[in-house]
């Protein structure tokens, strides 16, 4: 106990004021990602970044910078992802399980800090190609962690909200981004470098603030149980879930779940290496293989289903549809605006109806958007001068909607649901090849699209519209729910040798039957009793013939059943 600060928060706050002050801290960590993200796109429309960069010219007749080394403007922005925010990613799971979620977040701050005085600083292409790298392993860091530690500390029956309003913020940093670089371009006669260099060195504000105000939050209980300080987690779980009133024991209940999860993955499972969990070496009834495939191929999924192509076209159709370059800065500022505010949805839907729901409704009508606004460019582009404005809003109003579902339902799900299904030996490294995905994801698309939509055109939005077809019976034979579940019970969601969802609940319907030492803090949320004393037990709860195999418990009441019959 002594180690815990008595400047920590947690000793003077609890339950929801503990955790709103905990999710405004992880909030603040994912706006600067939101913000470093959104920045990159105003700064390649500035004349003099272009100049300094030598990747481009501006152009006085459309009033616009015209790319003459598109394949160095891309290189810059795709290696932030490959290889910064990838190696990042790796390098944040490991010391995030290693020395804990509080000093990996700290230590991630440091390493964006240097990464955006690197940039904002740059004076030619190859340094801005290092600053980027830098900054990307600290927002690889960052992302790698800042979820796991998130919901670790959330209820399991509140979690998807915790971290839903924590990509609202996420979003709100790309509002912020777009609007700063907004305001800068009315400064000087549009020439001088303050104009990119201002908004990248903007975020090195909150990034100083997330340094220093992370050192007053708790640890992860969850953690502190794993490597042996029982006695500072069981405390700050009972600051985080109450110890009086109605709320008495469910701290208990929650920390004996964690305590047994622990002994189970110590005597499941022996891994602890990427190459390890990759190829499942070691995992046993863990699958943690496939855990990894579900996790990566979930983020590459999240870029293909439009939004990246969105990003890229949208100006495309803003143009066509006869909206003026000023107009176009309004226009996708307010894209920007409804995108964010759609995210709150997501905050009040995510934990009623599931992780699966979410993402079945997002993929059928982003899949109709992308048609539509695909079918609409195209007849934009037909139309006559006094329909193109007609049709052309038509198409702007479908890129419009594209974004505020894709903001409601798919921008979310792909980053809670690596955080929240890892066994806890590995918990942040699985969160980190998350990451990875979304690093393969985002660099893939960063360096394919451009030539895509020169050889596709509008058509390219068909594909994206495919692809969100193709994601439904996806998502339906492969992704489990977590929703409504605990951490702890993950482990038995994954035990099946299936990889097929319902396989995958059938097994999870006899585990917990069988071990409900897993799932008690879920499932009862009171005192834990000993059934033959009536005293609350202390101890791990785990019996000797605990297993995560279906199969075995099935043997077992097969025998039983003859047994009785003799």
């Amino acid at each position: 106990m002594d180690r815990i600060s008595k400047w920590n928060v947690a000793r003077k706050y609890e339950k929801r004021r503990l955790l709103i002050l905990i999710n405004a801290v992880a909030g603040l960590s994912i706006f600067f990602f939101g913000y470093d993200q959104g920045v990159m796109g105003g700064v390649n429309g500035t004349r003099d970044y272009a100049k300094v960069m030598d990747w481009g010219h501006y152009d006085n007749v459309s009033r616009l910078v015209v790319a003459d080394n598109a394949l160095k403007q891309g290189g810059i922005v795709a290696v932030y992802y490959l290889p910064g925010t990838l190696f990042g990613a790796f390098l944040g799971g490991w010391f995030g399980d290693r020395y804990g979620r509080i000093k990996t977040i700290a230590y991630a701050s440091l390493v964006a800090i240097v990464g955006a005085t690197l940039q904002c600083s740059a004076q030619n292409a190859k340094w801005m190609f290092c600053a980027r790298v830098f900054n990307g392993i600290g927002t690889g860091i960052l992302n790698a962690i800042t979820p796991v530690w998130a919901t670790e500390t959330a209820e399991h029956t509140s979690r998807g909200q915790f971290v839903a309003i924590e990509f609202t913020l996420n979003i709100f940093g790309v509002v912020v981004a777009y609007w700063i670089e907004y305001g800068t371009t009315f400064y000087g006669d549009g020439t001088s470098s303050f104009i990119w260099r201002f908004p990248i060195a903007f975020q090195i504000a909150p990034l100083i603030f997330l340094f220093f105000v992370v050192w007053f939050m708790p640890e992860s209980p969850r953690w502190l149980v794993k490597v042996g300080r029982e006695e500072e987690g069981r405390y700050i779980l009972g600051r985080l879930r109450g110890e009086t009133g109605t709320d008495e024991g469910r701290a208990e209940a929650e920390f004996q779940d964690i305590r047994n999860i622990v002994e189970l993955e110590r005597k499941t499972s022996k891994q602890q290496s990427y190459f390890a969990m990759f190829f499942g070496i070691g995992s046993g009834k863990l699958h943690t293989a496939r855990r990894v495939q579900l996790v990566v191929w979930l983020q590459i999924l999240q870029e293909w289903i439009g939004i990246a192509g969105i990003t890229i076209y949208g100006p495309t159709i803003f143009t066509i549809a006869g909206i003026s370059p000023e107009r176009r800065l309004w226009v996708s500022g307010l894209n920007d605006i409804t995108y964010m505010f759609s995210t709150l949805l997501c905050v009040f839907t995510l934990d009623r109806i599931g992780r699966r729901w979410t993402l079945y409704w997002g993929s059928v009508g982003q899949g109709i958007c992308m048609f539509l606004a695909g079918g609409l460019a195209r007849a934009t582009l037909n139309a006559s001068e006094d329909r193109k404005a007609g049709v052309g809003g038509a198409a702007t109003f479908f890129v419009f909607l594209f974004t505020a579902i894709f903001g409601a339902t798919w921008l979310t799900v792909p980053w809670l649901y690596p955080a929240e299904i890892f066994p806890l030996q590995v918990r942040a490294r699985g969160n980190a090849w998350g990451v990875v995905g979304w690093s393969i994801g985002n660099g893939w698309t960063v360096l394919l699209l451009p030539t895509m939509f020169d050889a596709l055109g509008e058509k390219s939005l068909y594909v994206f519209g495919a692809v969100n077809a193709a994601t439904i019976p996806i998502v339906w034979a492969f992704y489990p729910e977590t929703n409504q579940r605990t951490l702890e019970e993950m482990n038995l969601v994954f035990a099946s040798d299936s990889w097929f969802n319902w396989e995958a609940e059938k097994s999870y319907k006899l585990l917990s039957e069988q071990n409900p030492e897993l799932v008690q803090a879920a499932q009862r949320g009171h005192n834990i009793l000993d059934p033959e004393s009536g005293t609350k037990r202390t101890g791990s709860l785990i019996p000797r013939n605990l297993s995560l195999d279906a199969k075995a418990y099935e043997k077992q009441d097969s025998e039983g059943s003859e047994q009785e019959k003799i």
